[in-house]
């Protein structure tokens, strides 16, 4: 049923796919899927608060992203898990909609923490990849 899973994940934040993440690995156990863990770097937002950082660091910050979620890849998905790491650059939402697209996903597992009062049913970035991507998204509360 489900044959590309892809898992967004915060690497500096656990609670983005410790819940998430088993979840997403019994399904494609269970499907004999393909998961697709990945991780987004944020852009600067706007280009005069790039101006403020050294010729080449973003290269650099996705250089150590990508190291980071290899090593995450390789300590938290069991190995006989057909894996693959995805880094992004770009606006959270935009970035998983994009790249589930891309890989053809039929299903996006994401872990959400518990609302505030302001999100009151589900973070911005869950919430945007909920109404936006046209294919089933399973959202596992943290």
């Amino acid at each position: 049923m489900y044959k590309t899973i892809l898992i967004p994940v915060d690497l500096g934040e656990a609670g983005s796919w410790t819940r998430a993440l088993p979840v997403a690995v019994a399904l494609c156990r269970a499907f004999g899927g393909r998961l697709h863990v990945m991780t987004v770097v944020p852009d600067f937002g706007m280009p005069i608060v790039g101006s403020f950082f050294p010729d080449g660091f973003e290269a650099q910050v996705m250089t150590d992203a990508e190291g980071q979620l290899e090593t995450f890849v390789r300590d938290n998905v069991p190995k006989n898990i057909d894996v693959t790491a995805i880094t992004a650059h770009g606006t959270i939402y935009d970035q998983i909609l994009a790249t589930a697209r891309n890989i053809d996903a039929d299903l996006i597992v994401m872990g959400a923490h518990r609302p505030d009062l302001k999100e009151y049913l589900l973070g911005p970035n869950a919430a945007r990849v909920v109404r936006h991507y046209a294919r089933s998204v399973l959202v596992v509360r943290a």
